[in-house]
Parts: C-alpha cells; structure tokens; sequence
C-alpha cells in the first residue's frame, strides 16, 4: 500500500489511562489506513517520582523501576495491537515533564501528527490532563489530533 497520507509518523503519549490508551486505538487505525509508523511513549512524570518517594519513604530507584514497569506494560500492548495490524511501531520511555518530553521527540523524530487522549469531565485528573494537552498543543512542532474519551460512551 502507498502511503498517500499528509503524515508520515505519529506520536501517541500515554499514561495508562482509558483516554490515553484509547487514543492509542485511534492512532493505530489511522496508522493502519495510511501504512504510517507510528511511536508511543510513556513519560514518568518527574514530580510523580517525588511525590511517590515522599509519601512512601520507597528508594528513589526502586520507584523508578516500578514506574518503568509499568510503562513498558503499557508501551507492550498498544505495540503487539499495532504489529498485528501490520504496522511498524517503536516504544520510548522518558523521564521528565510531560509535554516537554512529548514535544522534544516529536522535534528529534520528526513527527508530524501527535494524537492524544483527552478525559471528557471534571475532577483533578481532567484538569491535570487538560493542563498536559494544552501545552502540547502549544508548543508541538506538527498537528495535534485530540481523542475525546467518555467512559459512557
């Protein structure tokens, strides 16, 4: 199949959540129609290390480890789901502030479509998320796709 899609590459943070992982989905059929490689990344959040420590008395090691873990179960599962549609998928795990991060690899890979997940409702998380896409959308070097998600839907 030719790809005849404006985009070449796309990037799909996540963090485990439902809105994320589900904008994995959306990516991976996007991707699918387009023959489009596609690089997911989970991004340990620096102050969730801190907080966890803190709160915990874990080691600062031992936290990082569990949180890489977790990340890579993630990362797995939206990878084998692209794979078994054909598609080339790359995994990339980074420590720091999120839309940092997220924007600094788009940059490095040249990206040019990243596609998030967006929680529909209120609460601190929707807000935490909101903040995290809104700088996305900001600084991102390329389109930005965001995937409403209602577990009502």
């Amino acid at each position: 199949m030719e790809n005849s899609s404006v985009f070449s590459r796309i990037l799909i943070p996540v963090d485990g959540s439902n809105a994320s992982m589900n904008a994995g989905l959306v990516a991976i059929e996007i991707a699918r129609q387009h023959a489009i490689p596609l690089i997911f990344l989970y991004i340990v959040d620096e102050s969730a290390i801190d907080t966890i420590i803190r709160e915990t008395s874990s080691a600062s090691e031992q936290v990082r480890d569990e949180l890489e873990q977790k990340a890579q179960r993630y990362l797995n599962y939206l990878c084998r789901y692209a794979q078994g549609a054909g598609l080339k998928a790359d995994r990339v795990i980074r420590i720091g502030v999120p839309h940092r991060e997220t924007t600094e690899l788009a940059r490095e890979r040249d990206v040019d479509l990243i596609v998030l997940g967006q929680q529909v409702g209120v609460g601190p998380r929707r807000v935490q998320m909101g903040g995290m896409v809104d700088r996305v959308v900001e600084y991102a070097p390329c389109s930005v796709l965001i995937v409403r998600y209602s577990p009502e839907r």
